[in-house]
């Protein structure tokens, strides 16, 4: 009898546990973007529909977080803006497919979807962003065409705090993949990036203006920098990328206008590098216009995998001609630190820290470099002009610091 009253009054508990788990899940305030008239059938265009989910999801106040939901499907979106401040926490939860536009023109704002003033959000759910590049890139001609218009990006946050992406795959954008513009406290992780290797412009996550940034477990391919960490960025931690391909993790470019801000603060660390053109790499213009610090960098645990440039320190960064040969970058590089990274490099010149003129580097450090080139030319080897610093442990190729 007694083992029968416990019997019961275990299977109570474990009901009254259950019960009250599923009233949580039902008291969420979840708007599904199908109740707006969203179709999933990969062809009508939802930008109303999911305009007008947000809109209430952004005024709602009954709930200390609400849900935009957008269920499996392949959901055909035009150019939309998701603007805040919004009056409860908010999270976007994307289960299926967002298809852009084939055409570019379609798309009537810089970026193909936007997430501007909004703080507390959470964007995740395990879908895809499909930008349908490979319809677009032909035109990416701005090099050549100074009158052209640039492509848009897949996704693009602004002004946002507080924030974290994760359990997001983009693919194809017509331009750049992720763009954080004057954003702070935010979490990107288990995000997927794929474009194909010669995809022009395809950078996979850009950040500018931006600080307190943490980018952890990603995966990124792309035709472009892996991830580019524009003017005014501070306080950024970079760890857990598979980066290849791509032109790996840069810096810049910096110096090519005049209200550009310091770059400071930047981790990049365990990750992996793999066939990319450049490993972690700093890049000024040769004849910059802002004399900028860029400071306080450790890069630490990379493995590089046939990569073109594993180290590299750029200062005649000039991409189109003519460029001067009197003219020196102004942006000063100091207190930069390269620890335990090793692998291959397909170029001879492993190690490449050429700097300014007039704004030498200062406090470069080197600590268990190994880098190897197997090429027909020998080995690896390291070249330096006009910067002062330091190496320890064991240095191949070896230092010319």
């Amino acid at each position: 009898m007694l083992s029968t009253i416990c019997c019961f009054t275990v299977i109570l508990f474990f009901a009254a546990i259950a019960s009250n788990v599923s009233a949580a899940f039902y008291a969420r305030k979840i708007f599904d973007v199908r109740r707006y008239g969203a179709r999933g059938d990969g062809k009508t265009d939802n930008a109303i529909a999911f305009t007008k989910a947000w809109k209430e999801a952004c005024e709602w106040k009954g709930n200390p977080r609400v849900y935009v939901y957008v269920p499996f499907g392949t959901f055909y979106l035009g150019g939309v803006t998701f603007a805040g401040p919004c009056k409860s926490r908010i999270s976007f939860i994307i289960k299926g497919t967002l298809l852009a536009p084939k055409e570019a023109n379609v798309i009537k704002q810089d970026t193909w979807i936007i997430f501007r003033y909004v703080d507390n959000l959470a964007v995740s759910g395990g879908g895809i962003l499909d930008g349908q590049g490979s319809y677009s890139w032909r035109h990416n001609d701005c090099r050549r065409n100074p009158k052209c218009r640039p492509l848009p990006m897949n996704i693009g946050f602004q002004f946002v705090r507080f924030s974290r992406i994760s359990r997001i795959k983009s693919l194809n954008s017509k331009m750049g993949h992720f763009n954080f513009f004057a954003v702070s406290h935010l979490n990107i992780t288990q995000v997927r990036i794929r474009a194909p290797g010669n995809s022009p412009n395809t950078d996979g996550i850009k950040i500018g203006l931006s600080n307190h940034i943490k980018i952890h477990n990603v995966d990124i391919g792309t035709g472009d920098d892996c991830i580019a960490i524009l003017s005014g960025t501070t306080d950024l931690d970079i760890s857990g990328v598979n980066c290849g391909p791509g032109h790996g993790i840069s810096v810049g470019s910096l110096g090519k206008y005049t209200n550009e801000k310091s770059v400071r603060g930047l981790t990049v660390r365990d990750s992996i590098f793999n066939g990319t053109s450049n490993g972690v790499r700093i890049k000024t213009w040769a004849s910059s216009t802002s004399r900028n610090l860029v400071s306080n960098f450790l890069y630490t645990n990379l493995q590089m995998i046939n990569v073109g440039n594993p180290i590299n320190i750029d200062q005649h960064y000039c991409p189109i001609s003519p460029c001067s040969d009197k003219s020196f970058s102004q942006i000063q590089i100091r207190d930069v630190k390269f620890h335990n990274i090793w692998g291959t490099s397909t170029n001879k010149v492993a190690v490449k820290l050429q700097c300014s003129k007039i704004a030498p580097c200062k406090n470069v450090e080197l600590v268990d470099v190994i880098l190897v080139h197997r090429g027909y030319d020998g080995p690896a080897t390291a070249l330096c002009e006009n910067v002062g610093g330091q190496t320890r442990g064991k240095i191949f190729p070896p230092s010319c610091l």
